[in-house]
């Protein structure tokens, strides 16, 4: 069983950054691959990013390749989503998930099991 817990959203400007982490539980960690998703009022989930567990393998969904970075540091438990050059249509909540099946990371929501409850990203235009 894993526990995740998002942090680091708010309100920010178009143009600004935002670092989102993901603290999770559990001994197993460094062997989860971990996901960023994001939803919108009204839109499907979205996936944003993707790590496996050494960090030699990310997966970016198209819509924030060259703005967003993932990273992870297993000896903290936790995965970290840079968000730079930030944009109002980035607006969402955020969730991290832990997927401990796959060796990399999938951009599909279904090959994840465990998911946080989110963090609100807010950028004003």
């Amino acid at each position: 069983q894993v526990q995740l817990v998002e942090s680091g959203g708010g309100l920010v400007q178009t143009g600004g950054s935002l670092r989102l982490s993901c603290a999770a539980s559990g001994r197993t960690f460094s062997s989860y691959v971990m996901g960023w998703f994001r939803q919108a009022p009204g839109k499907e989930r979205e996936f944003v990013s993707g790590i496996n567990w050494g960090g030699g393998s990310t997966l970016y969904g198209d819509s924030v390749k060259g703005r967003f970075t993932v990273s992870r540091d297993n000896a903290k438990n936790t995965v970290y989503l840079q968000m730079n050059s930030l944009k109002p249509e980035d607006t969402a909540v955020y969730y991290c998930a832990a997927d401990q099946r796959n060796w990399s990371p999938r951009g599909n929501e279904e090959a994840y099991e465990y998911w946080g409850q989110g963090t609100q990203v807010t950028v004003s235009s």
